[in-house]
């Protein structure tokens, strides 16, 4: 036997209600799992989306406020770095992010300041920012082993961008100082993209606090998937198994005993109620013709009781069923050791009765059945009589029984 096979096996012999439960656990754990992965990765997506968005609105504050510098502030930076619009952009958004896990910077493929110069991933982007014009790129990459969600924001040029990165004759007398002519982060155009925002932000932290939640839904939901299996097993197990159990115990009850008066008080109208109204209507009908059979059994044993012949009715197996004093005292054989004997056994040609019984059944008569003929009979002490025998035929509880009436030939 395989090992499927033995599991089968050890499944079959459990208890409904057991089968119940193991069934419904199994069916309910693989939804409790289906929704508690649909959860978290809605969680992430939720918690992705809002980074992604405040990423965005921390990008455009950096723009706007390097923007209105630009537009506004003419010969202030001069004599205060602290108003170029890269380090005034720079410093608000290390204010904006500060006690948060965003880590924002500029960054340009042409910069300036060696901080701005971008990584592989910030050059990839900026290349397509260049050369496609995208409105923003955001990605989840692995940075040192861990998660982290990347966003870029373009910054275009436009007319006040161009005072210092335009040409460098156009451009301040500070910008010149430091960057000398034929320096890269000259020759921009308006609507070129001068660089971008960068915004990194680490998710593990994240990721972590979503676990945390998970496990703490599995554990509560755990609780209540374990309360409903229970309390659903309870009451399925009052309301359908054990008035099921009900019927099949008194089924058993009543094929061990033969007694059909029992009868099972109904509770309901629904499927168990029609259930136990049918048990009780079989039991009734069965009742009933138990009562005929044993009334007209009894009429049958006092007439043959009282006939001068040898009577004896077997079944198709040649089973003796019923006999008569005269039967037994024929064949030699009380009436506790006569019935349940074969009838064939008893004589001389007793194959060729067998093959009489089964030609009744196939051809629905025989020369033997219904007609008197001589045969030869033995008792218990294996002597041979010659007697003259009738067979009838009757019909009990659906089966055919044969009755052979028997006559001493002198």
């Amino acid at each position: 036997m395989t090992d499927k096979d033995h599991a089968m096996s050890l499944f079959s012999r459990l208890s409904v209600n057991t089968k119940y439960n193991i069934i419904s656990s199994m069916l309910l754990m693989v939804l409790f799992m289906a929704l508690a992965y649909s959860n978290y990765r809605r969680e992430q997506s939720l918690i992705l989306k809002g980074t992604v968005d405040n990423a965005r609105s921390i990008s455009r504050q950096i723009i706007e406020t390097r923007d209105y510098l630009s537009k506004i502030e003419t010969s202030e930076p001069e004599h205060n770095e602290n108003l170029i619009p890269q380090v005034a952009a720079t410093r608000i958004a290390q204010q904006l992010t500060l006690g948060s896990k965003f880590y924002v910077r500029q960054v340009s493929l042409r910069y300036r300041n060696p901080d701005n110069r971008p990584d592989t991933f910030e050059t990839q982007q900026l290349t397509i920012f260049r050369d496609v014009k995208a409105a923003e790129t955001w990605q989840v990459t692995m940075d040192k082993g861990k998660k982290a969600l990347r966003y870029l924001f373009p910054m275009v040029s436009d007319e006040s961008c161009l005072k210092c990165h335009g040409s460098y004759d156009a451009a301040p007398e500070y910008i010149k100082r430091r960057f000398p002519r034929g320096h890269f982060s000259y020759g921009y155009k308006v609507g070129e993209v001068i660089g971008a925002v960068s915004v990194s932000v680490p998710m593990e932290g994240l990721y972590q606090q979503i676990g945390a939640n998970l496990k703490r839904d599995i554990l509560y939901d755990g609780l209540v998937l374990l309360v409903f299996i229970l309390v659903s097993g309870w009451i399925i197990r009052r309301t359908i198994l054990a008035p099921v159990k009900t019927v099949a115990s008194s089924i058993a009850a009543v094929a061990h005993s033969g007694n059909f008066s029992e009868r099972l008080e109904q509770r309901g109208e629904d499927e168990i109620g029609e259930l136990i109204s049918s048990f009780n209507e079989l039991m009734e009908e069965l009742d009933r013709k138990t009562v005929q059979r044993v009334e007209s059994e009894d009429r049958y044993r006092n007439f043959i009781e009282i006939a001068q012949s040898p009577i004896v009715t077997f079944m198709s197996d040649g089973k003796i069923v019923i006999s008569n004093q005269k039967a037994e005292k024929l064949f030699g054989l009380t009436k506790q050791e006569l019935l349940g004997q074969s009838m064939y056994d008893f004589m001389e040609q007793g194959e060729e009765l067998r093959r009489a019984v089964d030609e009744y059944f196939s051809a629905g008569s025989s020369d033997l059945i219904g007609t008197t003929t001589r045969q030869k009979v033995r008792d218990v002490c294996g002597r041979l009589f010659e007697v003259e025998m009738v067979i009838s035929v009757s019909q009990s509880n659906q089966s055919p029984m044969f009755s052979a009436i028997l006559r001493a030939v002198k």
